[in-house]
């Protein structure tokens, strides 16, 4: 799936991306500023959480939970990481195996944790409004 959209278009673009999707697992990849943290807001918005969703940049993982208090997901910004170590350290496979949303970005900072069955959402910057979504 390939879209064109603006800010507006952020409550449309999650729907979208629930409904194409086949496990829980969404890898973010695009420049810093391009958006990713918005759109995972987005999503989780559209899950049903009302979490204030924000990039968890120097905590590396947010948690993020329904209006029911059942846990939706985990957030993870791996910008920071020197090395795929400190991901095993925090015991990502843990979070993986969870039945949980899982939501990372920076993922090109741990490609050989990264499971195979993730949905990848390239994010590209058009121009200061508009921005390209590639979903595979």
């Amino acid at each position: 799936m390939e879209l064109i959209y603006r800010e507006q278009d952020l409550q449309t673009i999650a729907k979208d991306i629930i409904g194409n999707t086949n496990n829980k697992m969404l890898a973010f990849y695009a420049p810093m500023g391009a958006g990713k943290t918005t759109l995972i807001k987005a999503i989780v918005k559209e899950l049903g959480s009302t979490d204030n969703v924000s990039s968890p940049t120097f905590g590396l993982v947010n948690e993020y939970q329904l209006k029911n208090g059942e846990l939706l997901g985990y957030h993870f910004d791996f910008y920071r990481l020197k090395d795929e170590t400190e991901a095993l350290d925090m015991g990502i496979d843990d979070y993986f195996l969870s039945n949980a949303w899982i939501f990372m970005e920076w993922p090109e900072k741990i490609p050989s944790l990264i499971p195979e069955n993730v949905h990848t959402i390239q994010i590209e910057i058009l121009d200061h409004e508009t921005r390209k979504l590639k979903f595979t």
